[in-house]
């Protein structure tokens, strides 16, 4: 798998980063992990053509893990002219929340008729999403968004990464990362005094129990970009955009 990082990015821009949206290319599919607002621009810097995804993971129904759905489709619609299936896999409720979102936004723009299958699905912790040979494997994590938020697992062939999606730390992602040949783990601050992200100081402590072969930082604020030089760990990369990873 290739993993290119379209946006890496908080909510807030800080740093110029794009918001969370992440390209994964197996050599038979592409799928986005994220799709934040910015993915589009993201895309095109990173000479990633959007009609070659043929699949979206959300792992949260924030704006800025999200919203990009609805340029992505509105785009697919006019101007890719698609007509092959887009699947979303997304939370508890995100058909709900993309139309809410795109009618607030674009005022009839779901109810006009779309050339192409679009497919809605929903993580199920019980059991992994398979597509395509594929597995998808969601646990749920600590991030208030109006509905379940998850850490994703995705396995194909013999290569697997994870994401931990928006979240102070939970011991579920010890499971989820097991193994991986990449786990992403999002550390929005150096040190503690926000709930509901990850912090350095605190991941920092739980790296020698992380299996994963590589560790990526991503989703950083200000206060966590100005501390990047005292991040000195062998397996630990910085994430940018325009990053590509071989896993």
């Amino acid at each position: 798998m290739k993993l290119t990082i379209v946006g890496s990015g908080d909510a807030f821009g800080s740093g110029g980063r794009l918001q969370t949206c992440f390209h994964v290319a197996t050599g038979e599919f592409n799928f986005l992990i994220d799709c934040g607002a910015s993915s589009l621009i993201g895309m095109e810097r990173a000479g990633l053509d959007p009609a070659g995804v043929d699949a979206i993971f959300i792992s949260h129904l924030h704006g800025d893990h999200f919203a990009g759905l609805i340029w992505w489709i509105l785009y697919a619609r006019h101007v890719e002219k698609r007509t092959r299936p887009l699947v979303i896999v997304g939370p508890q409720g995100i058909e709900a929340r993309y139309v809410t979102t795109a009618e607030a936004l674009f005022p009839g723009s779901t109810e006009k008729e779309t050339y192409f299958d679009l497919q809605f699905h929903e993580h199920d912790t019980a059991a992994p999403f398979e597509w395509r040979g594929l597995s998808c494997t969601a646990i749920e994590v600590c991030h208030p968004s109006g509905a379940p938020s998850h850490g994703l697992r995705f396995e194909f062939g013999d290569k697997a990464l994870s994401y931990s999606g928006d979240t102070e730390w939970v011991d579920g992602l010890f499971g989820l990362s097991e193994g991986v040949d990449l786990h992403i783990n999002e550390c929005f601050a150096y040190t503690g005094g926000l709930r509901y992200h990850t912090n350095w100081l605190a991941l920092r402590e739980k790296l020698g129990d992380i299996t994963a072969s590589r560790i990526l930082l991503t989703h950083m604020s200000r206060p966590m970009l100005a501390h990047l030089q005292d991040v000195e760990e062998p397996r630990v990369m910085i994430a940018h955009d325009g990053l590509v990873i071989e896993v």
